[in-house]
């Protein structure tokens, strides 16, 4: 009954919002130019052809509003996480039209960031992998008033809590290179949070923490048939960076699982970070995108955009049955046993493999 509550009716309201909202978000895309033409708009991580709407993020977000708030009171943290929401959706819609800068991306980013913080959603201690108990991180403070109010600004929690956001919202926005690619990861990733908040059903307080995640799993879920392979719609900037930030929150809210997340994730992060390494190390912006990524790797060795996906489904969905029975000192060399696996991998793919004598049939 629990599970019904909490994770099977917003997941079902939030599947059928954001599937039924996409085809006229479809249809709106095409109308006002939110498309991508490869013809107008070359990148050099583009790997479709034709014209794709993008807006992808709008009908996700419409998905997630209705999965939450016929669910959940609305409350300081809720109307944070909303508030900031509906800017990467907004400046979403704007990159779908203009081709913002990433400078200014990352800007609305950590605006989105700062007004959750703001909300008193902080990063207050890590567990200790080493021995049994928690490093805390809720001192030095800063009180102050406002609004003739007593504040409390958590320099250290706030202070990683916006890092970990920000991080998160950009690096998850890079997996959606391929055609459902970003959906079916968001959507497991989401799903093993709302089943570890489950752990803690007994504690009402994150009874709100499961809701989200499954809310969050379920607009996703219901945006993947438009946009599996061959995708009829993209996620665009709005849809990729509204799921990495709202994995970045779920992480924090359900009881600082941070490490959790970060094995779950493990691919797309630790394909960001030596990503960044690379472009750092020949002397170009960390944030202009590039076709470097794995799964790029993968699809120039000859797999096909499906085998990619179902690829990142797959081993996400491995990493998150795992992450759920690691303790704190599991997860710490689980880590880095994934930064020397990815690592390898991607350097194998660069300069020795070739994964297939012939391409899949979609793999150009």
């Amino acid at each position: 009954m629990i599970f019904i509550k909490l994770i099977g009716l917003p997941f079902l309201v939030a599947a059928v919002v954001s599937y039924l909202a996409t085809k006229p978000v479809i249809k709106l895309a095409r109308r006002f130019g939110l498309v991508t033409d490869v013809k107008k708009r070359s990148h050099p991580a583009h790997t479709h052809t034709g014209i794709i709407p993008r807006a992808g993020g709008l009908p996700i977000y419409l998905g997630l509003l209705a999965g939450v708030l016929f669910f959940v009171p609305l409350d300081e943290h809720l109307s944070g996480i909303l508030i900031g929401g509906t800017v990467l959706v907004l400046i979403g819609l704007l990159d779908d039209k203009f081709d913002l800068s990433p400078y200014l991306r990352i800007g609305t980013c950590l605006i989105a960031a700062g007004v959750v913080v703001a909300t008193g959603i902080g990063i207050s201690f890590i567990n200790n992998p080493f021995q049994e108990g928690i490093i805390k991180l809720d001192q030095p403070r800063l009180e102050f008033n406002l609004f003739g109010q007593t504040r409390s600004l958590w320099i250290i929690a706030d202070l990683l809590a916006i890092i970990w956001i920000l991080w998160m919202t950009n690096i998850v926005n890079w997996v959606k290179g391929f055609d459902g690619q970003l959906p079916g990861i968001v959507t497991i990733a989401a799903l093993t949070i709302g089943i570890l908040s489950l752990k803690f059903s007994a504690d009402i307080t994150e009874w709100p923490v499961a809701i989200l995640a499954a809310a969050t799993a379920g607009a996703f879920l219901g945006f993947l048939p438009h946009n599996a392979y061959p995708q009829k719609i993209m996620p665009g900037y709005g849809g990729g960076s509204l799921a990495g930030f709202l994995l970045a929150i779920l992480a924090i809210l359900s009881t600082t699982k941070v490490g959790t997340v970060i094995i779950v994730l493990g691919i797309p992060i630790i394909d960001a970070v030596y990503i960044i390494l690379r472009r750092l190390k020949s002397g170009r912006s960390p944030v202009w995108g590039d076709r470097g990524h794995l799964h790029h790797r993968l699809l120039d060795a000859g797999w096909s955009k499906q085998k990619t996906a179902y690829f990142y489904w797959l081993t996400t969905a491995l990493l998150g049955a795992l992450a759920l029975s690691l303790n704190s000192l599991g997860k710490f060399y689980t880590i880095g046993l994934l930064f020397l696996v990815i690592g390898g991998l991607l350097l194998w793919l660069r300069y020795f493999s070739t994964l297939s004598d012939r391409p899949d049939q979609d793999s150009r």
